[in-house]
């Protein structure tokens, strides 16, 4: 007999809504969530800018993994559009995929939500602004959770899921098989089997991924990395575009190279923090809704998408080596002045620490153009002159540019319209499937597969 009718691997935003859903369709299934990292509770990050100043490469990223995935400790935004986080409505349908969301979104609210913001920029005057100086700015709804409100969710989440789903935690999964009337998967010595398998192992899981699909033989094919720095800047230079609409995505083409360079997790008031992917330290921001949280900046990303033809096949291992030469030359993240960037001159401790912007995260003061390729850092700077026209001061001497900030996108799997793999029964959700690249998107994505299974026919 099987351990369960359904196996999840990965605990967050697509695995913790495929359970959801699929206990609401269905109370009687025997459901194993599996988790490579810890429970809520215990996922600490030991970087306290006193004592710890800099990832110590835990066994596990807390920040990274656990019960709500990367996500848990983002700021919390979930964009309600198919512009941008994913792919999701190709498989779907548009408005089908707007439905998943909404749908996410109604139950982030009745979990701890209800007094956050949604933000929409659909009949911005804003977005005329934008398009006077060459930048695109893209229609969503955003639902702005915060850190802090987006961790209450997840508990309220979770103490619904705790007593009728077995959550194993701490449980790395080294192989998934393909029986004859289900599946297996193993964990070292021990092993679970179940007849419905959803593989849900978020961005952090992208080398496992790739591995899993080598053994199954599921085709895949090769995605894009973004390459790019996060911007931070004194709130009020940013506060006429996020006041509004707090999240800005906003796309810009350059007229050098003509590649697209976008802004990404846009935080007011804000902090950078760092992360460690598969042992690699990159940079990243969160946000709170509690205004006790608040710091004087707003942070941001501005990444630069890298796709790549024959003969190179893995985009995510040139972001890696990108990411390897920052860690090298600064032990971790690398922090500088746009003005000294500009001057061709390194920031020094004294020349931050002189600035009128006060990181929030440290990190070593350094050169970035000894690591971003010319091409992408070029990319970066004229944005950001182009962002000086619609936010003037962006482009001031002491905006602090971190680095590197890289996003790995998944292989892209093949699937068929029901996120199903070639073995039936086997379903990659999230943003391991390289379909979405977005919280609402993944979440949407473990509901939908849930409906599939076990709603109504």
């Amino acid at each position: 007999m099987m351990n369960y009718d359904l196996l999840i691997i990965g605990a967050g935003p697509g695995g913790i809504f495929s359970a959801y859903e699929a206990k609401k369709l269905n109370p009687d299934l025997k459901i194993g969530l599996f988790e490579s990292g810890n429970s809520l509770e215990r996922r600490k990050c030991p970087i306290d800018g006193v004592k710890i100043k800099s990832c110590i490469n835990c066994k596990t990223c807390g920040i990274m993994n656990g019960f709500g995935g990367a996500g848990a400790f983002s700021d919390g935004k979930y964009n309600i559009t198919n512009e941008f986080g994913g792919t999701l409505y190709e498989y779907v349908g548009k408005k089908e995929a707007i439905d998943l969301m909404n749908y996410v979104d109604q139950i982030n609210v009745e979990n701890g939500g209800q007094d956050t913001k949604l933000y929409c920029n659909e009949n911005s005057h804003l977005k005329k602004v934008c398009m006077q100086n060459d930048l695109h700015l893209l229609s969503a709804n955003v639902r702005h959770l915060g850190t802090d409100i987006n961790y209450i969710v997840l508990e309220n989440l979770y103490k619904q899921l705790k007593d009728c789903v077995d959550i194993h935690f701490n449980t790395h999964i080294d192989s998934v098989e393909k029986l004859e009337d289900g599946y297996r998967i193993i964990s070292g010595d021990s092993s679970w089997t179940g007849t419905t398998c959803i593989i849900s192992t978020g961005r952090s899981g992208s080398k496992w991924m790739g591995n899993i699909c080598k053994s199954l033989n599921i085709k895949t094919k090769s995605n894009r990395v973004d390459i790019g720095v996060r911007v931070e800047l004194p709130y009020a230079i940013f506060s006429t575009l996020t006041d509004e609409l707090y999240e800005s995505k906003i796309v810009y083409r350059t007229e050098k190279f003509q590649d697209k360079v976008r802004t990404f997790c846009m935080n007011p008031r804000g902090v950078v923090v760092s992360e460690n992917t598969n042992g690699i330290v990159t940079v990243n921001g969160h946000s709170y809704e509690d205004p006790a949280r608040y710091t004087e900046n707003t942070n941001f990303a501005l990444l630069v998408s890298n796709h790549f033809t024959e003969p190179f096949k893995d985009s995510n291992e040139y972001g890696e080596s990108i990411a390897r030469l920052s860690n090298m030359l600064g032990g971790g993240v690398i922090v500088q002045r746009f003005g000294d960037l500009i001057r061709g001159q390194r920031s020094t401790e004294s020349r931050v620490r002189e600035s009128f912007v006060t990181p929030t995260l440290t990190a070593t003061p350094g050169d970035l153009s000894l690591v971003i390729p010319k091409r992408q850092l070029d990319d970066i700077i004229e944005m950001i002159y182009q962002l000086d026209k619609v936010a003037p001061g962006t482009a001031n001497d002491d905006t602090l540019l971190y680095g590197v900030e890289v996003k790995f996108y998944n292989l892209e799997v093949e699937l068929d319209k029901n996120l199903e793999t070639c073995h039936k029964g086997l379903y990659v959700i999230g943003d391991c499937s390289g379909v979405t690249h977005s919280l609402s998107h993944a979440s949407a994505s473990g509901v939908y597969v849930a409906r599939h299974l076990y709603g109504n026919k």
